[in-house]
């Protein structure tokens, strides 16, 4: 085994861990990026790309079949599910490769590959051939798909956010359990190219809506698309030939049913067990995650940052990439001796990308916050009328001092309304000031110039 040393060493090389190591570098450190694999990111490989490759292909799909409403015939649609995945999967592995050339580019010496577990605060092994002490690391693991317990015996019929991108044709039916951001989009795809889908979640929320009128709006159109059990849980499962069988109860009482597969979509847990982490001197909770600090990111006990997925804190990438960065700069500070940048955190910004979209900024809608609502609806909204997609509202809540703190929106392309809300919201920018504003004529942005002029109104 051979002995290396270096100031920071990074573990893991997806979004969070190359930002990290880019930034120790550019800060002067002598970086290390250790790679178990697979690689290529999280989100190119198996997340953000690749599902919204499947989403376009269902929305052209559902698009021809609902182009008649606009006078516009068709004909027959037919969906070739093998062409659909080969497509996705093609233009996936070019996502991924552009990771990969980058990461090549790289000198060999600030590069390793193998598992890398810690035997102490300031040493790492890597496999069975190299020991790396460092004066700072940051931990950048990412994350996992969880497998619900009752599916753990149905072998490859349960599909995950890590193989649903892999199958060679499109299954004639699909359970989906987990109703957030990621279960939805991909229950409306599935259900769009052909599926027969059913989704399954123990809550009363679709998307991480909070807004009791956005939930019901939200439950009312997806529950048109596919088969809805809200407030259900899947209790049992065995094989059934080449497929699984269900039993669930819930709000709507007890039923059981045969899928050609199960997609698992209940959430990715952190991956930070069986690191060594115990041997660092870190404080961890019940579940072996660090205690840490959310805006140095430095965690408590050792001289270790944890970024990304990692820190289960807010699994996106743009803050993925914002982490890396900060934990990256704080490594070489802490490898340096100098004292830890703290900078402010974003304002939270969560997508989904379903049709209609769904937006929540700045963690949505709380009954014991106190705060102003201003609504809005884009059902009778001329834009989204002209679109024929008018579904959905918005909701802003701002402090009675006007200024506003979140929102929430169900409704076409609010991707778009999203990130002006956002920018609007981290800069603490008054309601009033925000109403004085162009809105241009006939757009989905006056649907937001409705909202605001109801808060006006309602801040008196």
């Amino acid at each position: 085994m051979r002995d290396l040393a270096c100031d920071v060493a990074v573990i893991g090389a997806g979004t969070a861990g190359i930002a990290a190591h880019r930034a120790a570098l550019s800060a002067g450190a002598k970086a290390v990026l250790i790679e178990q694999g697979p690689g290529g990111t999280t989100c190119a490989r198996v997340g953000c790309m690749p599902s919204k490759l499947l989403i376009t292909a269902a929305e052209a799909a559902e698009d021809a079949r609902a182009a008649h409403r606009l006078g516009i015939h068709v004909g027959a649609v037919h969906v070739d599910g093998p062409a659909v995945l080969s497509r996705l999967r093609r233009l996936r592995d070019r996502f991924v490769g552009s990771v990969f050339e980058g990461l090549e580019q790289l000198p060999d010496e600030s590069r390793l590959t193998g598992r890398a577990v810690f035997e102490g605060p300031d040493c790492l092994r890597i496999d069975d051939h190299t020991r790396l002490r460092f004066k700072a690391a940051v931990l950048a693991t990412g994350s996992s798909p969880s497998v619900p317990e009752p599916l753990r015996d149905l072998g490859e019929r349960v599909l995950t956010t890590d193989t649903v991108f892999d199958i060679e044709d499109l299954p004639a039916s699909l359970a989906v359990l987990g109703a957030g951001p990621v279960g939805l989009e991909l229950a409306q795809a599935m259900a769009r190219l052909g599926v027969r889908t059913s989704v399954f979640d123990p809550g009363d929320s679709l998307g991480g809506l909070s807004d009791p009128d956005l939930k019901a709006a939200a439950r009312e159109i997806f529950s048109q698309t596919f088969d809805l059990h809200l407030g259900a849980k899947v209790a049992h499962a065995a094989p059934d030939g080449d497929g699984a069988r269900l039993g669930w109860s819930g709000e709507g009482g007890a039923g059981d049913g045969r899928f050609a597969r199960v997609l698992a979509a209940a959430g990715r847990p952190p991956n930070v067990r069986g690191l060594g982490l115990e041997r660092t001197g870190v404080s961890l909770d019940e579940k072996g995650s660090p205690s840490y600090d959310s805006r140095s990111l430095l965690c408590e006990g050792a001289p270790i940052l944890i970024a990304g997925d990692a820190n289960a804190d807010r699994p996106v990438l743009h803050e993925a990439s914002r982490q890396g960065r900060i934990a990256g700069r704080n490594a070489a500070r802490l490898a340096a001796g100098e004292g830890l940048e703290r900078p402010e955190r974003w304002v939270a910004l969560a997508m989904v990308f379903s049709q209609p979209q769904i937006a929540v900024i700045g963690g949505g809608f709380s009954p014991e916050s106190g705060r102003i609502v201003g609504r809005a609806d884009f059902c009778d909204q001329g834009r989204a009328q002209v679109m024929d997609r008018a579904q959905g509202g918005i909701r802003l809540y701002a402090e009675p001092d006007g200024r506003l703190t979140g929102a929430e929106l169900i409704g076409p392309e609010v991707e778009h309304l999203g990130h002006l809300l956002a920018y609007a919201v981290q800069d603490g920018l008054d309601v009033r000031r925000f109403r004085d504003r162009p809105f241009y004529h006939p757009t989905l942005e006056e649907g937001l110039d409705t909202a605001l002029s109801d808060l006006v109104d309602r801040l008196g």
